[in-house]
């Protein structure tokens, strides 16, 4: 056979091959990130939350679950501080079931505490505060019997101190505790809606730029994550200037946190929440450096609109943006079991006055699957 002719017919071969598996693999991945992101259910709730993962959010695509373990308790049973959570609270063998369903829906589980800000909730300090009074930033602003907004506090939710010497002893025990139970590559920070900040009556906070403060927790419990291989996660609002972009004090910062996003890790996963604009700041904390989340509430107009910018953004970035525009993420902020039964319409959350998460989960999974089977 004639050598020239093997070495061809080999080269052939070799090409056909490469166009074969590009275009078997060809499709571009469009939102990394598929995410949920809801309260932990109770202990009694388990089961069904469970059954909910292996039912409906494994097979709608979701890959990620972000697990809300805080609100005015802590909502699993810690060995570090026991006396943070009550009897109710998650057992470790509760979050073991919860964790063995997302390994076999291949989700990734990632808890969350509130950390910095959404220490109270309206007239109620949360159990960190309670049992460490001495983390309050602001402990002259006492807590109403009947809570209005507004007030002249300006009171929506409290802070600790971040600079309080005892404070991260707790908080990072608390971390590592919640991250080895949950089995996790990842910890989200919260970091959201932080209205007090370096007041004026704090010992160790008043004077120092409130910036600095808020990149200094962020960088003192990355490099705590750090240490254990774990990413940090946290929402995006107070790294958005609110009077600039117009924004206001709500979904963006007021109080000049918002030059910290030139202070801390790019590494740093960034979800970004607008729930009833589509707003496309989704751009700038890529531009930033930053992987970021867009993430959507109540209004299924407003997630598909979201859903199909974060595919635009993608599709039309420089290979160096790309990946940063990270995915989607759905989140629920009301009562999981109140969720689950909206979404197999048992019920009707808030009937005739706002749109149930449960329609805007679907609306934005719906766009999800069509936007990517439109790209195989």
């Amino acid at each position: 056979m004639n050598k020239n002719f093997v070495i061809i017919s080999v080269l052939f071969l070799s090409i056909g091959l490469q166009i074969a598996t590009f275009g078997q693999g060809s499709a571009e991945k469009i939102f990394q990130v598929k995410g949920f992101s809801c309260k932990s259910p109770r202990h009694e709730g388990v089961d069904r939350f469970v059954k909910f993962i292996n039912d409906e959010l494994g097979p709608r695509g979701v890959n990620t679950l972000v697990l809300f373990i805080c609100d005015k308790d802590y909502n699993y049973q810690f060995e570090s501080y026991p006396q943070l959570a009550d009897p109710g609270s998650l057992t470790k063998e509760d979050v073991k079931k919860m964790v063995a369903a997302c390994r076999k829906n291949q989700i990734r589980i990632i808890p969350q505490i509130n950390l910095l800000g959404h220490q109270s909730w309206h007239s109620t300090p949360n159990i960190l505060l309670q049992k460490f009074p001495q983390f309050d930033e602001t402990p002259q602003i006492k807590m109403p019997e009947k809570y209005v907004w507004p007030n002249s506090d300006d009171l929506y939710c409290k802070s600790y101190c971040p600079l309080h010497p005892d404070l991260h002893e707790v908080i990072f025990a608390l971390i590592d505790e919640i991250c080895d139970v949950f089995e996790t590559d990842a910890f989200h920070a919260g970091m959201d809606e932080v209205f007090y900040l370096g007041d004026e009556k704090c010992p160790r906070c008043s004077g120092v730029d409130k910036a600095v403060l808020f990149a200094g927790e962020v960088n003192k419990i990355k490099n705590h994550l750090d240490k254990t291989d774990r990413e940090l996660w946290i929402w995006g609002d107070r790294l958005i200037d609110g009077k600039t972009t117009g924004l206001g004090s709500w979904e963006a910062s007021y109080n000049y946190t918002y030059r910290a996003i030139d202070m801390i890790p790019k590494d740093i996963v960034i979800c970004d929440w607008h729930y009833e604009r589509p707003d496309q700041t989704a751009i700038y904390f890529a531009m930033k450096g930053f992987r970021v989340i867009t993430s959507t509430g109540r209004s299924s107009s407003t997630a598909v609109i979201q859903t199909e910018d974060m595919a635009k953004f993608r599709k039309y970035a420089t290979p160096e943006m790309k990946p940063r525009y990270y995915g989607m993420m759905q989140t629920v902020w009301g009562d999981t079991d109140e969720f689950i039964d909206s979404y197999y319409r048992k019920s009707i959350v808030n009937p005739g006055k706002r749109p149930s998460p449960a329609d805007a989960f679907n609306a934005m999974f719906t766009r999800i699957y069509e936007l990517e089977k439109e790209n195989q």
